[in-house]
């Protein structure tokens, strides 16, 4: 084989290399950026519940206007959501895109996910459950005035 042949080879597998590192790199960020969507639409739609919770009354099933914080609102509420049937507890749901925990206080709820992709975590904290460095978002939702706020975490 002549010089200019083994050359052409080379930078044939140089270039086919670099293609399929480009592609790994944007599927994976394809999958990261799918999966953090998926976890804000199951926030989203955990708080628009919530709010259902709140504003139904007791005799319905509901928190008839209130969250106590006492630990039977994340009980009640976590059971309204669907929390507690997949064999975890009743504030702690998993769906096949995270992990959502439900806490409330005062009259405050904020329900934290952790997708199932390792988003790219620098310069967001960690979050307190889920694996280190996951797709995670947080929703807070205020009872009386029916405010709902989003932060992304990673």
């Amino acid at each position: 084989m002549g010089m200019q042949q083994i050359l052409l080879i080379v930078l044939s597998v140089i270039i086919v290399g670099v293609a399929i590192a480009v592609g790994i790199t944007m599927f994976k960020s394809q999958a990261v950026t799918s999966n953090r969507q998926a976890v804000i639409t199951d926030l989203n739609s955990f708080a628009g519940q919530a709010l259902g919770f709140y504003k139904t009354p007791i005799d319905f099933g509901g928190g008839g206007y209130t969250w106590t914080g006492d630990g039977t609102d994340d009980q009640n509420l976590g059971a309204w959501l669907g929390y507690g049937h997949d064999g975890t507890t009743g504030d702690t749901l998993t769906t096949e895109n995270g992990t959502y925990k439900l806490i409330i206080d005062a009259d405050k709820l904020t329900i934290t996910g952790n997708g199932k992709e390792i988003g790219d975590k620098a310069g967001y904290p960690a979050t307190a459950f889920g694996a280190d460095g996951c797709v995670a978002a947080q929703v807070v939702v205020t009872g009386k005035t029916g405010a709902i706020k989003f932060t992304r975490l990673n």
